[in-house]
């Protein structure tokens, strides 16, 4: 069985950058409940927030969602895992990403990593991503994982977070092996 799994938002946090480069120029304390349903930079007066991901270095300086990388390494053992996140639009984001993924997935293989611009083209078993339109053109079970943009999103299974993707995988491997017995 295959997972395949996105990078931001859902290994790796965007949101704090964009909070801090709201305040910083802006003088806007922006958090979570204030971006409901969009992005932050769908606010009025921060667009230029957006500006971040073409600085060198944003990809590779994000936090860890927690909880994401025990998660990531059980599932890893138990599955074919593929980290594939979209890298072509960011001058400086696929170096960043890679190292990025290099320092905090250090046990996934370089060849199960997947750079590309357009995620239809993946195929899996399951694939958990924040953005629905990921999820749209994937041919096996969406998982969404939740993040403020995508709250009023309802057509697919919702994964709040790393544990919760814990939980749902080991029932999928507990049904397999009844179905075996």
């Amino acid at each position: 069985m295959r997972i395949i799994i996105d990078m931001d938002e859902v290994l790796a946090d965007n949101f704090p950058s964009f909070y801090r480069e709201a305040k910083e120029r802006f003088g806007i304390d922006v958090g979570p409940e204030d971006h409901r349903g969009r992005k932050v930079y769908d606010l009025p007066g921060l667009a230029e927030v957006r500006n971040v991901l073409y600085e060198k270095g944003h990809f590779r300086n994000l936090p860890v969602i927690e909880n994401a990388v025990e998660v990531v390494r059980e599932l890893y053992v138990h599955y074919e895992v593929y980290i594939v996140t979209t890298a072509t639009e960011f001058r400086y984001s696929f170096l960043d990403k890679y190292e990025w993924l290099e320092e905090h997935f250090p046990f996934i293989h370089h060849s199960r990593i997947v750079f590309c611009g357009d995620k239809s083209i993946v195929h899996g078993d399951f694939m958990i991503d924040d953005k629905a339109k990921n999820l749209d053109t994937f041919s096996g079970t969406g998982l969404l994982f939740t993040s403020s943009p995508n709250l009023d999103e309802k057509r697919y299974h919702r994964v709040n977070n790393w544990l919760e993707v814990r939980d749902y995988f080991r029932r999928q491997r507990a049904e397999r092996t009844a179905e075996m017995a």
